[in-house]
């Protein structure tokens, strides 16, 4: 059986270590990048406090003891369902068995200026140009001698209160209390402003209320002005505006506030729901086809306990991989019997910063926060990263902030340009 996986993400990457040295399996692992990210931490590295390459590993090496496994490094541009084949910028791939697992990236909703101005963090090298415009921006607020520049240069807004907001938003404070002052002692970061903006009632909205009520109050704290209720309009790349017609000035706008699932073009619009994801069964199989199946953000399935949409979360897409290939093996050994799939909630958490994070466990229902939510926040994280050495990278970069509260990366790093 030639199963092609398309994605090297949580999904994809568990999927392709469940077939590895499964008889009878030949499986071909295509993605754009030539290594897995790590996203939940892609916040770290945009505010300096990871390295890169701590939260990549290269898929390759994951397969070093392969025979089933090969990696392909390129972009897919068309799935041909009648011909069992897709395109990519090498060339075509056949398949017996499609899995689409793409993830996700930013949904600007349309908006050009956003997309054309704002900031997302989709991956480690949106999160490396983010680094680069934090800290260049650092730099010229100290030169100028336009004080309504400066303001601007020194203004953050973060717009999306989910997860990914909520602990940027907390870094970038951290970063302003702790380190940017001993960086830039001719700089007052007394006036430095951090905007959190969500256009629900609550922060981290998926969460129990509990932990919205919470990390609210941990993000005061520290100093960032949360708005909910809030909408952002526009962006031209200096001037934010809201849709009620405020306006903040800022240089700097990070978009965390919605995704869209990456679907190649070959399907027709009925397989596609909102969100740009493609409807499945309870097997993962993409509506209208034989042989082809979408797991992870991509995935649209409704369950008896989740009847619209499974939450956009690497352990749907992990959990959705074991189940898929446990049917796979199935397929590949004539069995009738399928799994179907159904999720299981092992919980949900954000941190915010030193310290303070969000903890909420569904059976037993529970809730912490603290420090010790913040314990558990980075020993799970610390499991899930690959590789010893990645773990052992990011443990020591861990405990060297917290003792210091310093990060050591604070580096703007660009090619040179041609002459």
């Amino acid at each position: 059986m030639k199963v092609l996986i398309v994605g090297g993400g949580f999904g994809g990457l568990r999927l392709a270590r469940k077939l590895n040295g499964r008889a009878g399996m030949e499986v071909t692992l295509l993605d754009r990048f030539n290594y897995h990210q790590f996203q939940p931490l892609f916040y770290q590295v945009a505010t300096a406090g990871l390295d890169a390459s701590s939260i990549s590993f290269p898929l390759r090496k994951a397969f070093h003891k392969s025979k089933n496994i090969h990696i392909r490094l390129g972009e897919l541009l068309q799935v041909v369902p009648a011909e069992n084949k897709v395109t990519t910028t090498n060339g075509e791939i056949t398949y017996d068995i499609l899995v689409l697992a793409m993830g996700a990236g930013t949904n600007f909703f349309g908006n050009e200026k956003l997309a054309a101005n704002a900031f997302p963090m989709k991956s480690t090298g949106e999160a490396l140009q983010l680094r680069n415009h934090l800290i260049q921006n650092f730099e010229n607020a100290s030169v100028t001698t336009d004080e309504s520049v400066r303001q601007s240069l020194l203004t953050v807004v973060v717009v999306g209160g989910g997860p990914t907001g909520v602990e940027v938003s907390g870094a970038i404070a951290d970063m302003r209390s702790y380190v940017l002052p001993k960086d830039y002692p001719e700089l007052d970061f007394r006036l430095m402003k951090i905007y959190l903006l969500e256009g629900s009632p609550r922060t981290l909205a998926s969460m129990s209320e509990k932990s919205s009520e919470q990390s609210r109050r941990y993000l005061e704290r520290l100093g960032v002005e949360v708005m909910t209720g809030t909408v952002v309009k526009d962006y031209d790349g200096q001037t934010v505006t809201l849709a009620n017609g405020n306006t903040i000035a800022s240089r700097t706008v990070i978009w965390s506030a919605g995704i869209r699932g990456n679907i190649p073009p070959g399907f027709s619009p009925e397989m596609i729901t909102r969100g740009n994801r493609l409807i499945t069964d309870r097997h993962n199989l993409v509506k209208g086809t034989e042989n082809i199946y979408a797991i992870g953000d991509i995935d649209y399935m409704e369950t008896p306990l989740y009847t619209h949409e499974h939450p956009q979360v690497a352990q749907v897409a992990i959990q959705q991989a074991d189940t898929l290939a446990e049917n796979l093996l199935r397929i590949e050994s004539n069995s009738s019997i399928r799994l179907e799939f159904e999720y299981y909630d092992k919980g949900s958490m954000a941190t915010v910063g030193r310290n303070l994070a969000v903890v909420d466990v569904p059976k037993p229902k529970l809730h912490f926060g603290g420090f010790v939510a913040w314990l558990v926040w980075m020993s799970l994280h610390l499991m899930l990263i690959l590789g010893v050495k990645n773990r052992f990278f990011v443990f020591i970069n861990w405990v060297y902030n917290y003792f210091t509260r310093d990060q050591s990366l604070r580096l703007i790093i660009r090619a040179p340009q041609k002459s």
